[in-house]
């Protein structure tokens, strides 16, 4: 077996939460006075937490007072809608339960707010998660390393036997800095134009994850 752990992102990676981040960005922008976007626009904005999803939703040039007004109408939405058209993506739980059963430990490292992140699990992944953290105060959000760091302290297996998955640059980008082997799913929202060298792999399916870790 070549990995012992895998950590996977959230948003793109093992749930499609599209529809749901749009919906509420856009009831946002709405109570704001500001014009609205589209899923693919949304899609571009999505990877680096909420807050960068509002700035890069709203009008060039908000400023900074309007953001934070922005950020408390944009929490108080989605925490009670974070769910309304999010879905798992197919194989995922499968996925999951496979690693699992093979003695595979499974954490999940996100952006997201670290409330959203942990109902989100709990929801559509009981029980098949050993770790998962979002955004939280004191640990810097991806791309910066400090979130692998801590889960690999907390989990008790190295970098070297450790494979991140997700679907974006902020997600290799986080492997690299980490030092830890990649795999970007191409169902994601932000994998386009990414180049991939040494132990990157870019996969099409949760078969392909299986046979990477396994092997």
């Amino acid at each position: 077996m070549r990995y012992g752990l895998v950590i996977f992102d959230m948003d793109g990676t093992v749930l499609d939460t599209l529809g749901d981040l749009t919906a509420a960005l856009n009831h946002t922008l709405r109570e704001h006075g500001f014009p609205e976007h589209t899923l693919d626009e949304v899609k571009s904005y999505i990877g680096n937490g909420v807050k960068m999803l509002l700035k890069r939703g709203a009008p060039e040039g908000t400023d900074d007072k309007t953001l934070a007004e922005m950020y408390k109408t944009y929490a108080e939405y989605y925490s009670s809608h974070l769910d309304i058209s999010t879905k798992p993506y197919d194989g995922v739980e499968g996925l999951l339960k496979m690693l699992g059963e093979s003695g595979v430990k499974r954490a999940l490292l996100s952006n997201k707010a670290d409330g959203a992140a942990r109902a989100l699990c709990d929801e559509y992944f009981p029980g098949l998660f050993d770790l998962a953290h979002g955004e939280r105060e004191g640990v810097p959000r991806k791309p910066a390393p400090d979130g692998v760091f801590e889960i690999l302290r907390e989990i008790g297996i190295p970098a070297e036997r450790t494979l991140y998955v997700g679907d974006s640059g902020v997600d290799l980008e986080t492997a690299r800095r980490a030092g830890l082997d990649c795999a970007l799913v191409d169902w994601g929202y932000l994998n386009s134009e990414i180049t991939l060298a040494g132990r990157e792999f870019s996969v099409s399916s949760t078969d392909e994850i299986v046979r990477l870790v396994l092997a």
